[in-house]
């Protein structure tokens, strides 16, 4: 079984949940037999959350460099950043750093294209939801990708930072998301929603949402647990 290395910390409610599911899932697939070797670099959250509000990419990039290069030396074969927003300099690390990272956005938009969706809604940061790198693998996949108006981002991302990144999950929340999710079903006719951030299935999954969820943890997971057990 390779190591799986994970880039952690952004959020720490997410980490959590990569490390436990990595844990339980490989432990039942192989009958209670192993439990994968796991490195976590923990990141500084509010220092790597202020290098991507400030736009300083290259900083960004350099921390978590540092951090991939960190669970190479560790012997991880199978590594991974564990929040969609970080995805921002994904290309940039992994040339910096010769890893060949599991990216979020790529084994999403792979699911979305087994799913046969044509056009899905991307909730997540602000940043997530406004630049291109979670998008750009969609685009080229032939998969239209629409976002929430201007307030309706603006509420999210207030959402995410100030609740879910902590573990807060109120029903208001909920409600004001479904709110968002049914308005982009009737107004741009998407019949999938991406949670594009990692802490987004705190709050959203398939039985509690409108429309299908495309929960970018689960199927990274899936992924990491894949190439592990290969």
């Amino acid at each position: 079984m390779k190591k799986i290395g994970l880039v952690g910390g952004t959020g720490p409610e997410s980490t959590l949940m990569y490390y436990k599911e990595l844990n339980t899932r490989i432990d039942n697939l192989t009958g209670g037999i192993a439990m994968p070797d796991i490195a976590i670099e923990s990141v500084n959250f509010r220092k790597a959350w202020e290098y991507v509000s400030s736009g300083n990419y290259e900083k960004l990039s350099d921390y978590l460099s540092d951090k991939v290069s960190s669970l190479k030396i560790s012997g991880a074969e199978i590594i991974a950043l564990t929040a969609g927003t970080m995805h921002i300099v994904f290309d940039n690390v992994e040339r910096t750093t010769n890893v060949q990272l599991i990216s979020i956005p790529k084994v999403v938009c792979a699911e979305a294209l087994h799913r046969n969706y044509k056009k899905v809604g991307l909730l997540g940061t602000i940043f997530t939801m406004e630049q291109d790198y979670m998008k750009k693998d969609f685009v080229e996949a032939g998969i239209e990708v629409a976002i929430p108006d201007k307030g309706d981002r603006e509420l999210i991302a207030k959402r995410i930072y100030e609740e879910l990144e902590f573990g807060v999950v109120k029903e208001t929340t909920l409600q004001e998301f479904n709110k968002i999710i049914a308005k982009m079903r009737n107004d741009d006719g998407i019949e999938a929603v991406i949670l594009g951030c990692t802490e987004l299935p705190l709050l959203l999954n398939n039985e509690n949402c409108v429309l299908p969820c495309m929960d970018s943890v689960e199927i990274h997971i899936n992924e990491l647990i894949n190439l592990s057990l290969k």
